[in-house]
């Protein structure tokens, strides 16, 4: 039985976009950045399948850079593509991936305080609270060391939001509660359409004092739904089973999706994959997102972590390589940038790179793809699902 095996390392981008100026981007870099701060960085696994030859075929800094040996024939199908959708959101990139591109603009909080009174005061009364703290722009680590303790000592919820278009609900697990958070979130959720946000984010951590708070693996994005079918929905309306693993069905608000598998670390994002390519037999699509790329170093623009990401990434990529068989697809990608050396803490316009491995591919530069959505129309080929409405096959 064929199957995909797609793996998205989330913000993993090699090299700003044609509109990156839209977005304050230009220069920006995710993966080149990292090797020139760390050139005897370890990601010679990741090279194999070809992501140099696209980093390369992307980046004209790239082409200029001393970049680690890497394989002079890359043993899979290599390339890049090009976001077509608005914005560098989380959603935007997933759903063009699976053949849903965003072509409306999302809605914002950009003034300060960000979130209109009316809407704070519908949240809080639905939800039987007095007062929230935040409301403003800020990033995850700085806003619990400035609202934490209060927090803990009074109880409120602490709101904020970023670049994005989201609405972020940041709340202790035991002082407050995680299923009153996830609640609260609903609530918020529900008054969010009319603004068109893309997500709610729970931000549950634990923590007694500033410095000491820390996020958890219990975050959940409560995301608008796909506007149209993705490569998910079409895969289970043709009888094939869809298995998530990590933040995925979130961010396609559970559509698509025959079973969710809620995982976080790159560790255990890498096990839990491992055990569902082994296990789940019946699985046409099995799909990871490893979310520590760009909620623990890119945003938090910590280099040095990037780098051990990737190298750990790269590292682990024998073990799935060995379980394949000849019938399963392994495919490589990711949804934005997250350039650690950029200025700010958010997302970067950028190219991704599309690797495709199966036991009986031959080696092929499919260069420059003018739509993440190509990637999706490709899977559906190879799964012999139906024609998808966006992007074109390179299989």
């Amino acid at each position: 039985m064929k199957r995909a095996i797609i793996l998205m390392m989330d913000s993993v981008g090699i090299g700003y976009s044609h509109d990156a100026d839209k977005y304050g981007d230009v220069g920006s870099n995710t993966l080149l950045h990292i090797i020139k701060k760390y050139p005897q960085i370890n990601i010679d696994n990741l090279a194999s399948l070809g992501i140099i030859h696209s980093l390369k075929a992307s980046s004209a800094e790239a082409n200029q850079a001393i970049l680690p040996s890497v394989a002079l024939n890359p043993h899979a199908i290599y390339g890049y593509g090009v976001e077509i959708s608005n914005g560098k959101d989380t959603p935007s990139g997933h759903w063009e991936l699976m053949g849903c591109p965003v072509l409306f603009d999302w809605g914002y909080f950009h003034d300060t305080p960000v979130f209109p009174p009316q809407l704070l005061e519908t949240i809080l009364k639905k939800a039987n609270l007095e007062d929230s703290l935040g409301n403003c722009i800020s990033s995850g680590t700085v806003i619990l060391d400035e609202f934490g303790e209060e927090h803990i000592k009074t109880g409120k919820p602490i709101f904020y939001t970023s670049a994005d278009s989201v609405f972020q609900i940041a709340a202790h697990e035991e002082h407050f509660g995680l299923e009153k958070l996830y609640t609260l979130c609903k609530i918020a959720r529900e008054e969010l359409y009319q603004y068109n946000i893309g997500r709610v984010i729970a931000r549950p951590f634990i923590g007694e004092k500033k410095g000491e708070f820390k996020r958890t693996g219990n975050r959940k994005d409560y995301s608008i739904k796909p506007h149209e079918k993705t490569l998910l929905d079409v895969a289970v309306e043709n009888g094939k089973r869809v298995v998530s693993i990590g933040k995925i069905a979130d961010i396609f608000a559970d559509q698509g999706i025959s079973k969710s598998i809620k995982s976080s670390t790159l560790k255990n994002l890498y096990d839990d994959t491992l055990k569902t390519v082994k296990e789940e037999k019946e699985a046409s699509i099995i799909f990871t997102n490893f979310v520590d790329f760009d909620s623990e170093y890119g945003h938090r623009r910590d280099v040095k972590g990037y780098k051990e990401a990737l190298e750990y990434f790269s590292n682990r990529l024998p073990e799935v390589l060995n379980i394949l068989s000849d019938e399963d697809l392994l495919v490589i990608v990711a949804d934005h940038g997250n350039d650690p050396t950029w200025t700010g803490t958010d997302h970067t316009r950028e190219h991704v790179p599309f690797l495709l491995y199966n036991k009986n591919f031959k080696n092929k530069d499919i260069g420059r793809r003018e739509t993440f959505s190509d990637l999706s129309q490709s899977i559906a080929s190879f799964l012999n699902l139906p024609t998808l409405k966006h992007g074109k096959s390179f299989l």
